[in-house]
């Protein structure tokens, strides 16, 4: 399998060198050169499967001419392994239509430890033997930074250097990361908001001379490895619920969009996926994106739902590459012209592609509380607010009778506690290996959001590529 860069101007890659380049050198993404299909005697066949068995069957053709099935299976197993549920991804039962895919059985308790303990066996693989060094620069809304630093940290060949908006983050998303002392961990508080550590994050890769001396790779959604590996578990919930014989919705607490566009795979390849609920909170620009075309940024409004508090979702360009007919030329123009304006209108291919699959809902905080309480009280589950946004969404949405529609329950409870307290009365705690978060030590560091600020603090400290 070969990858293409969304904006076509981008050396093509084999899977190794995409997993660890991260961003194309363009400025786009990397996304496969064609979906692979499965078909759907091999997809009823995943039906009992393991979880690791069907990683392998979905992840094989991605990683074909690097990785051997064999090879695959070996990383899977060590990835999954930390995983305190037997059935990494389980399904419970919310009501007749409705249920949560959990995915924070991981060390961090966020659906990104699917990805990222994956991720960090790729690095680690793909780095044995040779002199190359990593440094991984990403910028988190909470949640990814403390599943990609548990990944790597103490790793050798690899300096990790995570960005979070400071004072934006709930506290046990913040101590997650800044608790973790290992060596080659740095944590950085910006005085912005995500965005703004983002395009903090994009500019360094983009700057080819930094990029290069120091190796740059990312742990963000831009890092194909990371969506593929999240493909997994649309494939693993649906033959559960009767796939490929029947159709299977899905509702995606949403900001970056990654998540959602690894739903998109699913369907390409072959998954029959009946919709694709996007649900976003008050900072809505993928709900206008879909329900009318108009993807332009607005002002961040802070929620109780902080990853979700987003203007410029980044996994967006890969669905309008897709849609567009995988022009790069015509998208790299398109995407220059919203980097320089901050909007844009989706072309006709675009918003018509988006139609049959996509559809998206904005979420007040009011609706949030309520999805929660109406969890608690009718099912006995506890839910996080991003995923109860997806939830009050997935309960609107409108399916064909009979259709189950699965919210992903993306992250525990207990790392949102004064939000879920406030709308249960209930108080969720940390499972015991967390529960000495609060007295451990922190390091961090607080810099302002500029370009030479940040890249003088890790050109300091990370080590230039070998």
């Amino acid at each position: 399998m070969r990858y293409v860069s969304t904006r076509g101007n981008a050396p093509i890659l084999d899977f190794r060198d995409a997993t660890l380049t991260g961003l194309a050198a363009d400025g786009g993404l990397y996304v496969p050169e064609h979906w692979p299909m499965l078909s759907p005697e091999t997809i009823a066949g995943l039906a009992g499967l393991s979880y690791v068995d069907t990683a392998v069957t979905v992840m094989a053709p991605f990683v074909e001419g690097v990785l051997t099935p064999a090879e695959l299976r070996g990383l899977c197993d060590t990835a999954y392994a930390r995983f305190a549920h037997v059935a990494v991804t389980p399904l419970v039962q919310l009501d007749s239509d409705q249920w949560l895919l959990e995915l924070f059985h991981g060390p961090t308790l966020a659906f990104k430890d699917v990805a990222l303990q994956l991720l960090g066996q790729f690095f680690e693989r793909f780095l044995t033997g040779t002199t190359k060094r990593l440094t991984i620069v990403g910028a988190t809304s909470g949640d990814t930074g403390s599943a990609a630093i548990d990944a790597v940290a103490g790793r050798s060949g690899i300096d990790i250097f995570m960005l979070h908006p400071a004072g934006r983050v709930s506290d046990v998303q913040r101590r997650q990361m800044t608790t973790v002392l290992s060596p080659n961990v740095h944590n950085i508080a910006i005085d912005g908001d995500f965005d703004t550590a983002q395009a903090l994050v994009k500019a360094m890769f983009n700057d080819r001379v930094f990029a290069d001396r120091f190796a740059l790779s990312a742990v963000n959604s831009i890092n194909w490895a990371r969506l593929m590996a999240q493909v997994v578990y649309y494939f693993y919930a649906a033959v559960r619920l009767g796939a490929p014989g029947r159709p299977v919705a899905f509702s995606v607490p949403t900001g970056n969009f990654g998540d959602v566009f690894a739903g998109y795979v699913a369907a390409k390849m072959g998954l029959p996926i009946a919709r694709l609920i996007v649900a976003t909170n008050v900072n809505d620009i993928l709900h206008r994106a879909l329900s009318s075309g108009d993807y332009s940024k607005g002002t961040v409004q802070q929620t109780p739902t902080p990853s979700m508090d987003i203007q410029v979702s980044s996994n967006f360009e890969r669905l309008l590459h897709d849609l567009g007919g995988r022009d790069g030329a015509a998208l790299g123009r398109q995407m220059a012209g919203f980097e320089a304006s901050g909007a844009m209108r989706l072309t006709n291919a675009q918003g018509q592609g988006c139609a049959p699959l996509l559809v998206s809902d904005s979420v007040s905080v009011d609706d949030m509380a309520l999805a929660m309480r109406w969890a608690s009280e009718s099912t006995g589950e506890i839910l996080d607010p991003h995923t109860a946004i997806a939830l009050a969404a997935a309960r609107r949405a409108t399916v064909d009778r009979g259709t189950p529609i699965v919210t992903l329950a993306t992250a525990h409870p207990a790392k949102f506690r004064d939000a879920v307290e406030r709308a249960t009365g209930f108080r969720p705690a940390l499972p015991a290996r967390l529960g000495d978060l609060f007295d451990r030590e922190e390091r961090y560091a607080t810099l302002p959001a500029t370009y030479e600020a940040v890249t003088a603090y890790i050109a300091e400290r990370a080590s230039p590529s070998a």
